[in-house]
């Protein structure tokens, strides 16, 4: 993927996690030399994740191979090679490259956040986050009250897995992080500085 691309706004979130452990088991077996068909049949043959139930490996393994797809290739070894605390943020930014609305909520809530010098946000910015959105488009708007309040603890949950904030109650720290040198110079040689833009809180 070259810079990144309009897209359109899903509600898939609801029933998805940051996988971290999963994410990072696919990255290592790309890395291996294993091509994506290989590792979906061997999640279906030997349930590599450990699922409660077929269903579940294979939401877990679509959603993540999805994930991987939105980035280029070349950032097999960088993860691998990466400390866990960037492994763990290079999975977020998978799923920020997948689902335009997680993106949107990192560059939008926690990066105006980091840069006004603000390093925590309230359930009440993700709700004003999430009527901006509904504003800006239609399929947004037809969101029920429910589907909106099982997308943030979603997306809350993932960044708070990711490292980026606290698990707060009625509000979150953000956790400003330090990006490694290597995957913030691969970022930016792939037209994702955008990416670092959001999770460092720079203009």
């Amino acid at each position: 993927m070259g810079a990144m691309e309009v897209r359109e706004y899903s509600a898939g979130a609801v029933k998805h996690a940051l996988w971290f452990q999963e994410f990072r088991k696919v990255v290592q077996l790309l890395n291996e030399g294993k091509t994506l068909d290989e590792v979906k049949a061997l999640n279906k043959a030997e349930n590599i994740f450990g699922c409660a139930t077929p269903a579940r490996a294979t939401l877990i393994f679509n959603t993540i191979a999805c994930r991987i797809k939105a980035l280029d290739k070349s950032f097999y070894p960088v993860f691998v090679n990466g400390d866990l605390s960037s492994q763990k943020l290079f999975s977020l930014i998978a799923a920020m490259a997948y689902d335009a609305l997680l993106f949107d909520l990192v560059y939008e809530v926690i990066r105006e956040k980091m840069i006004v010098g603000v390093n925590e946000f309230a359930e009440a910015d993700v709700r004003i986050f999430f009527k901006n959105k509904q504003l800006q488009s239609a399929k947004a708007a037809a969101w029920t009250d429910y589907t909106l309040s099982k997308l943030s603890t979603s997306y809350k949950s993932m960044l708070y897995e990711a490292g980026l904030t606290d698990k707060g109650r009625e509000s979150r720290k953000i956790f400003k992080p330090i990006l490694e040198r290597e995957m913030e110079d691969w970022l930016n040689d792939h037209g994702m500085s955008i990416m670092v833009d959001a999770l460092t809180g720079v203009r």
